[in-house]
């Protein structure tokens, strides 16, 4: 499972421009011809190498049509019915259009959906300007990625006259006065309306090669230049530029954090807050204006070759719009994203009386420099070797227990989740693949002896995909740990990256790269990980939901199968432990209070999540947040990782910069009830191993003296 990082920046909104919006429509963008080139030779990779080759005929034209439409409009709200009747005539023919290059048929829909959303954004702000009526009682659907679509433009109409009630009311009931309501909602609408005018023809080609090869199975990725980036990015937790994490507020683009040790933070010429309104290359290069520029465009600018120079424009923090500006000039470098790699804690954790030492290590990603890899550099940065020192750390700490907490950690490389389970398990099979022809191969690792051989537990959730859950279900088979917390997502398949450009021997950039399912994982004891994940010897109550987020949630996930067993030597026995664990488990939360109070979280989330419509009556909403607030009187305003404080309405562009940062701070903060019940069934593992041992020890004393 690919996970998609923001890293030096933050997509969240898009600066609006001084546009005469509402009199003109937004541009029509049409297909390149190299994206046409790029789209058949995709469509030629993806019928010959993919593991479960899907001919592209009228059949699945008709699934990326019909996954195409719902990108853009995923609720229902945008599109009119004539408009999907006139898609749905060409449904059957972007076989067609791939094989003879010529990709209007998508772009013409993309140009439709632009020009809806300035429709629907323009009525919108218009009904600003009247005053609601609370007072009724009528309801506004929250899910409609199942209703229809609306008949006419007084149905439609209709619908966004809720929506925007629905807006209303919920900064009503935030406290916000009438005026700051009509400003706040404006303001959204416009920045909603203005993103209509700034996609490029890549944007399109980038989401219609989603939905084509998101109808072949939900991991096969087609990777534009930007994507391909930031992918290579994630992989190798590093990238040159000025170590400063982006975000568009407020018509600027804002320095919302600047990387500990990186250029900006170095030079003490930026803060947090400070505008960046121009970007010049070089010493003396122009200085391009940038307010309005998309985030992703800026943030390019600004990245570069390592000991280039880069020169800003800065409007600061304190400064009003007409505030004097600062030029700096900053040297780019190599700004590591440690915030992504692998570290440790110790706690102290309380079993059966005693108190031992529980390390834990938080890795976020299987990551690893290929490149640096590749090119034998002895100091390249991976996932296992930034946990081997973690592990002889703790060693140092003299922890009685390692919990490897592997939640919302999506995967990544394969190589780097066998090297770490090997650090667990040492020499020996760790997962078993199948390619489309039906060979299977053993993958190994060949670690002499195990870096730790001390109580193991694994904390997964369904987050936990991919490379996690190779890992989780290793140390599981070989009975080397427990595993605790959720269900896990389910992916049990092998993607490959390809170059298209390489295929294609182009001199430059043109195609992108496809990312495919090649393969598919099976675990060393024969079963796979697909479709059904990791299923955790000690259960913990989570809070995702298996029927939108999971393997199992795709319509169109590689089925559960099995494969011969791989020959294996487990190190050890869970099984004769974990009634043990359950029990102590079981009593130990009856008492947690904080851990009780998450259980009732995650039963009222669920109420929450099933809801399909929402009161737009002010007295019914009110009455609901007063039983809401008697519910949390006790708590704290955040806790146990759930947020429980005040809805203010609010979209997280639209609060001030400290109070997002407060707001991020407190979560960052709040209790993490799964980490430490996770961490003291570890010293449970380690308490009753300890015990075992003490009595085989004294067994084998006994024999011994007859």
């Amino acid at each position: 499972m690919r996970v998609k990082y923001g890293f030096l920046c933050m997509f969240l909104a898009i600066a609006p421009s001084a546009y005469a919006l509402e009199a003109t429509s937004p541009p029509i963008l049409a297909p390149l011809q190299q994206q046409a080139q790029a789209a058949i030779l995709s469509s030629q990779f993806l019928a010959r190498f993919h593991y479960k080759p899907v001919p592209l005929d009228d059949a699945l034209s008709a699934k990326i049509m019909n996954r195409f439409i719902k990108s853009l409009d995923p609720d229902r709200a945008l599109f009119a019915q004539a408009d999907i009747d006139k898609f749905m005539a060409d449904s059957t023919k972007i076989d067609d259009a791939i094989n003879h290059e010529d990709l209007r048929i998508p772009f013409s829909i993309f140009n439709t959906y632009e020009q809806r959303v300035v429709d629907r954004m323009t009525y919108a702000r218009s009904l600003l300007k009247q005053n609601f009526d609370f007072n009724v009682q009528e309801e506004y659907s929250l899910q409609r990625d199942k209703e229809p679509w609306p008949q006419s433009e007084a149905e439609s109409n209709e619908l966004w006259r809720k929506r925007v009630k629905s807006d209303w009311l919920r900064l009503k009931l935030a406290g916000k006065a009438d005026d700051v309501i009509r400003t706040t909602l404006d303001k959204r609408y416009q920045n909603s309306l203005e993103r209509a005018y700034k996609y490029k023809s890549d944007d399109v080609f980038q989401m219609f090669m989603d939905a084509y090869t998101k109808s072949l199975d939900p991991h096969t990725d087609y990777f534009g230049a930007a994507a391909s980036a930031e992918f290579d990015i994630s992989m190798k937790l590093s990238l040159v530029g000025i170590g400063a994490v982006l975000q568009e507020r407020d018509d600027y683009t804002t320095i919302r954090e600047l990387v500990p040790g990186g250029p900006a933070q170095s030079s003490g010429k930026l803060a947090v807050g400070d505008r960046i309104t121009g970007v010049g290359q070089g010493e003396s290069g122009p200085i391009k204006e940038v307010v309005g520029t998309r985030l992703d465009e800026i943030v390019q600018m600004i990245r570069g070759a390592k000991g280039s120079v880069v020169r800003l424009d800065i409007l600061p923090a304190d400064a009003g719009p007409d505030g004097k500006h600062n030029i700096i000039s900053l040297v780019r470098d190599k700004i590591s994203l440690d915030k992504q790699a692998a570290k440790k804690t110790v706690l102290s954790v309380k079993a059966d009386g005693a108190t031992r030492k529980i390390g834990v290590i938080t890795l976020p990603a299987f990551y690893e420099d290929f490149e640096a890899r590749r090119r034998g550099d002895k100091d390249y940065r991976s996932a296992s070797r930034d946990v081997a020192k973690l592990l002889a750390e703790l060693k140092q700490d003299k922890v009685d227990g390692v919990l490897v907490d592997l939640r919302n950690n999506g995967g990544g490389s394969l190589s780097e989740a066998i090297d770490l389970t090997g650090l667990f398990v040492g020499k020996g099979p760790v997962v078993q693949q199948r390619d489309a022809g039906g060979k299977v191969e053993v993958e190994s690792d060949d670690l002499s002896a195990p870096a730790w051989t001390g109580p193991v537990g694994v904390l997964i959730n369904r987050g936990s995909a991919s490379a996690s859950e190779i890992f989780a279900a290793a140390i599981q088979d070989y009975g080397r740990g427990v595993i605790v917390g959720e269900p896990s997502f389910g992916k049990g398949s092998v993607q490959t990256v390809v170059n298209l450009d390489q295929v294609a021997h182009n001199s430059k950039p043109k195609f992108g790269e496809l990312k495919l399912t090649v393969a598919q994982f099976f675990r060393v004891n024969g079963g796979t990980t697909q479709l059904r994940g990791v299923t955790p010897d000690i259960g913990l109550p989570g809070l995702s939901d298996p029927k939108s987020f999971g393997e199992s949630s795709y319509d169109n996930a590689l089925p559960w199968t099995e494969v011969k067993p791989a020959k294996y030597v487990p190190s050890a026995n869970m099984a004769p432990l974990l009634p043990q664990l359950q029990g102590r488990h079981d009593a130990r939360v009856q008492s947690d209070q904080d851990f009780q109070r998450f259980v009732e979280d995650v039963a009222e989330l669920k109420v929450q999540r099933e809801k399909r419509a929402i009161s737009l009556n002010e007295t019914q909403r009110r009455n609901e947040m007063a039983a809401q607030a008697k519910r949390m009187k006790s708590r704290e305003q955040i806790n146990d990782g759930v947020d429980n404080s005040e809805d203010d309405g609010l979209q997280a562009n639209e609060r001030s910069l400290s109070a997002d940062i407060a707001m991020e701070k407190a979560r960052k903060n709040a209790k993490d009830v799964l980490l430490k019940e996770a961490a003291a069934i570890v010293a449970d593992e380690a308490d009753l191993q300890s015990d075992g041992l003490k009595a085989t020890a004294q067994r084998s004393g006994s024999t011994d003296g007859k």
